[in-house]
């Protein structure tokens, strides 16, 4: 099997400041020298109490926080390797053009749909938004894809002109769901998923998820 992502002693460290100058008096220690290493097309869990850094890791793997210190390997497509090879793809230090390509193979779906989307956009909108950042499609094209997106996780074009406030819990995650698979990523990153939604709806959307990594090679 080969290794799509490795960390090595991952650091994220934020700064307690104190006295009227605001010197850094100690540091909250989120993420504290983590060692990981994913296979392509695995599914790995990530179990920890509330509070114990596992959303500040997802969000400096993603690059949503830079990291303190250690470093993260991202082979993408093809290039997945031998875990002896993967560090010649440090992406540590991504910025610009190189991040902006990363984010097309990299994606997340947060806990809370009702947090993470945005109430004043319409569906269309909060999934064609990633196709109009990457310039993936336009047009009737874009609308074909984003159609073909909602089909894929259980949703229709009928949904395509409503606001996330008029749908249920679980609807509102099989769009955040529709909208990490947008740019056609390798790898996704799911932040307790399921955890803000009805005990009815949460084997559903897990079994959705397990669809959707056979069908689109997810890891």
């Amino acid at each position: 099997m080969k290794q799509l992502l490795l960390i090595e002693d991952l650091k994220k460290y934020y700064p307690i400041t104190g006295g009227v100058i605001r010197h850094v008096k100690d540091y909250v220690r989120a993420v504290d020298g983590i060692n990981l290493g994913i296979d392509k097309g695995e599914c790995l869990g990530l179990v920890g109490e509330s509070g114990c850094g596992k959303t500040t890791l997802s969000k400096t793997i993603l690059k949503l926080e830079e990291a303190t210190a250690g470093h993260v390997y991202y082979a993408e497509g093809n290039e997945a390797a031998n875990p002896e090879n993967l560090k010649n793809y440090d992406i540590t230090n991504y910025r610009g053009q190189k991040l902006k390509r990363l984010r097309r193979k990299m994606q997340v779906v947060f806990q809370d749909p009702s947090r993470s989307l945005d109430p004043r956009m319409l569906v269309k909108n909060i999934i064609g938004e990633a196709l109009d950042i990457h310039k993936i499609a336009k047009g009737k094209e874009k609308v074909d894809r984003i159609v073909e997106i909602l089909n894929s996780v259980g949703l229709n074009k009928d949904h395509l002109m409503r606001y996330p406030h008029e749908f249920s819990g679980g609807q509102r995650q099989r769009i955040a769901i529709a909208r990490a698979l947008a740019t056609g990523p390798e790898f996704i990153i799911l932040d307790e998923p399921t955890s803000a939604l009805d005990v009815s709806v949460q084997a559903q959307i897990l079994n959705l998820l397990k669809d959707l990594q056979k069908k689109f090679n997810l890891t």
